[in-house]
C-alpha cells in the first residue's frame, strides 16, 4: 500500500494554474460581468461570458495536460 503513494505525482504549478483559470473566471469574476447589456452575438453579456468559459475550459485543461506530459517526459517515469 505504501508503494502506491510513490506513483502519485504532484502536479506542477503551471498545470494547477491552468486548471484554476476557468474556475476563477466563472466563479469569482461575477461582479465584472453581472449585467445584461451589452448583447454579444445576440446573448446577454453574462450568458455569453459563461458559455465562453465553458468552451475555453477544455483548452485550459488540454494546456494543463500538455504541461504535465512535457514535465514527465523531461524528468522521466517515476518508480
Amino acid at each position: 500500500m505504501g508503494t502506491m503513494l510513490n506513483w502519485v505525482k504532484t502536479p506542477s504549478i503551471r498545470a494547477l494554474a491552468l486548471g484554476f483559470v476557468p474556475f476563477l473566471a466563472m466563479c469569482f469574476s461575477v461582479p465584472l460581468w453581472d449585467r445584461v447589456e451589452p448583447l454579444v452575438l445576440g446573448l446577454p453579456f453574462n450568458l455569453f461570458w459563461l458559455i465562453l468559459w465553458i468552451v475555453l475550459t477544455p483548452c485550459c485543461l488540454w494546456g494543463a495536460y500538455r504541461a504535465e506530459s512535457a514535465d514527465s517526459r523531461r524528468t522521466g517515469p517515476r518508480r
